[in-house]
C-alpha cells in the first residue's frame, strides 16, 4: 500500500486525491495524535491563496472542532508563520493548506507539533493509522470552536524583521511573490527595513499561483532585475518557505550558493554552532568544496526539509537547507522560512558592501543535470538490479569528477534523475542516458 504522507505532507489534486473528506478525517486524526495532555487544545490553521484552499480550510477546522480542538484561522500566510504561532501560542498542532511548488490544480495538508516542528514519520504513520479507526467524539461544551486571528500575519512579519539587525536601505530588490502566500508580507518585510522595491506576481486570487513566476520559474524575475538595475531579486514560491535569488546581472543564486554565503558570514560572526551546516544528498559537490575550504562541515540527510530539521534538532546545528532553497535558521525559525532567509542574505550584502554576485562566488557549481523521468512505477526503484548496476556503471564513467544520484519524488510521480559532473556535456549525456534506461526498465 503506498504510503499517503510524502516528503512534506499529504499532497495531490485537490477535490481528485485530496478531497474535504479526506481532509476532514485527516485533521481529526491528528488531532487525537499530536494534542497531547491538552484538556483544551488549540490548533493554528493558514494556507495559500489557491482557490481549493478555502473548503480544505473548512474542513481541516471542522476536523479540528468536531476532535475538541480550538482552532485559530490566521488565513493567508507563509507556512513559517504557522509554525512560528504554534510555538508563540502553545497550541498542540498547526496545519498549513498548500502545494507548495506544484500548479494550481494540486493543494496539500502539512502538519506541525507542538513547538511548530515538522512530524516525525512515526506521527504520520499514527495520523494515517488513525483514518481507519472510529473513536469517540465529544459532545456538548467539549467541542472546539473556530475563530479568525487577524493579528497573525502581523505577529508573523514583526518576527522576522526584528531579526535583521540594520536596515536595507540602498537596496533597489525585485521580488516575485509566486502570487502565492509571500504576495503580501514579502514587500512588506523588505520596505520595513527601507529597501526599495519592485514587485513582480503577487494577485491573490489564487488562479495563478506558481504559473509561470516564483522559484520554479525565474525568467521573468531575472529579466526585471536587468530592466530595473536592481542590486538583486529574490523568488519565492507558493507558500513562501523557499528562496532563490538573482545577482544585478541577472544571474541565477541557488539555495546551495546561499546556505554558502550564510555559513561562511555565520562562522565569521562566531554564530555558526559547531561550524556545521546540514544539507540534503541533493547539493552539489561546489558546496562541499567551498565549506571545506572555510573551515566549516557538512552534515548530509536524505532529500526533504523535515530530515534537515530533524538532524539540525539531534545534533543541535542552526543552519541548514535544501538546493531548491528551503533554508532554515533555527535561531529565529523551526521551519525553512524563504522571506526570513532573503533577509539574511540582503543583509550580508548590505553590511559586507559587496554586490550579491562576488558572494555568491565562494560557492562554485558543478554542472548538474536534474531530469524528472514520469510514467513509471517510482516504488519499483529500489529494488531493481538492472537499474542498480545502470547506476554504477554510470558512476564509474564519471569517476572522482562526479556523481550520480536517483530517487522517487515525494511530492510528484517522477523519478528524478540527478548527474553532476565536470562539464555540461558529460552531465547531459550520462543524465539522458540513464533517464532512458530508467523509462524503460520501469515503464508504467
Amino acid at each position: 500500500m503506498t504510503r499517503l504522507f510524502g516528503t512534506d505532507g499529504v499532497r495531490g489534486l485537490a477535490n481528485g486525491d485530496l478531497t474535504a473528506e479526506l481532509a476532514l478525517a485527516l485533521a481529526t486524526s491528528a488531532a487525537t495524535v499530536l494534542r497531547g495532555n491538552h484538556t483544551r487544545p488549540t490548533a493554528v490553521i493558514g494556507r495559500d491563496p489557491r482557490p481549493s484552499g478555502e473548503f480544505l480550510e473548512a474542513a481541516v477546522a471542522a476536523g479540528l472542532a468536531r476532535a475538541g480542538v480550538e482552532v485559530f484561522r490566521i488565513g493567508i500566510v507563509p507556512t513559517p508563520a504557522v509554525a512560528l504561532l504554534v510555538k508563540e501560542y502553545n497550541s498542540c498542532l498547526g496545519v498549513m493548506i498548500s502545494a507548495s511548488h506544484n500548479p494550481m490544480p494540486d493543494n496539500g495538508i502539512k502538519f506541525f507539533a507542538a513547538g511548530g516542528s515538522k512530524l516525525t514519520d512515526e506521527q504520520e504513520d499514527a495520523i494515517e493509522a488513525g483514518l481507519s479507526q472510529d473513536s469517540a467524539l465529544p459532545t456538548g461544551d467539549a467541542i472546539g470552536r473556530i475563530v479568525d486571528d487577524p493579528a497573525a500575519a502581523q505577529k508573523y512579519l514583526d518576527h522576522i524583521v526584528s531579526t535583521i539587525p540594520a536596515d536595507l536601505s540602498g537596496l533597489k530588490v525585485v521580488v516575485d511573490c509566486a502570487n502565492g502566500s509571500a504576495s503580501v508580507l514579502a514587500p512588506q518585510a523588505l520596505r520595513a527595513l527601507g529597501a526599495e522595491v519592485i514587485v513582480l506576481n503577487d494577485a491573490l486570487d489564487g488562479w495563478h499561483i506558481n504559473d509561470n513566476c516564483g522559484s520554479t520559474h525565474p525568467q521573468a524575475l531575472q529579466a526585471a532585475v536587468l530592466a530595473n538595475g536592481a542590486d538583486a531579486g529574490i523568488a519565492h514560491d507558493g507558500d513562501a518557505d523557499r528562496c532563490l535569488a538573482v545577482d544585478a546581472q541577472g544571474k541565477l543564486i541557488d539555495g546551495d550558493q546561499i546556505m554558502g554565503i550564510l555559513a561562511i558570514a555565520m562562522k565569521q560572526a562566531g554564530t555558526l554552532v559547531k561550524n556545521t551546516l546540514v544539507a540534503t544528498v541533493m547539493s552539489n559537490i561546489g558546496l562541499s568544496i567551498a565549506l571545506k575550504q572555510a573551515g566549516i562541515e557538512l552534515v548530509e540527510t536524505n532529500v526533504g526539509d523535515r530530515y534537515v530539521l530533524e538532524q539540525m534538532r539531534a545534533g543541535g546545528y542552526c543552519l541548514g537547507g535544501e538546493q531548491s532553497g528551503h533554508v532554515v535558521m533555527s535561531d529565529y525559525s523551526t521551519t525553512g522560512d524563504g522571506i526570513l532567509t532573503a533577509l539574511h542574505l540582503l543583509s550580508q550584502v548590505k553590511s559586507t558592501g559587496k554586490p550579491l554576485a562576488d558572494l555568491a562566488q565562494v560557492v562554485q557549481p558543478l554542472p548538474q543535470i536534474l531530469i524528472n523521468v514520469s510514467g513509471v512505477d517510482k516504488s519499483k526503484l529500489a529494488s531493481s538490479q538492472d537499474i542498480a548496476e545502470a547506476v554504477a556503471a554510470a558512476q564509474a564513467e564519471l569517476g572522482g569528477s562526479g556523481r550520480v544520484l536517483l530517487r522517487p519524488s515525494g511530492t510528484e510521480p517522477v523519478i528524478r534523475v540527478m548527474v553532476e559532473a565536470a562539464t555540461d556535456e558529460i552531465a547531459k549525456s550520462v543524465a539522458q542516458a540513464l533517464a532512458s534506461q530508467v523509462e524503460a526498465v520501469l515503464a508504467l
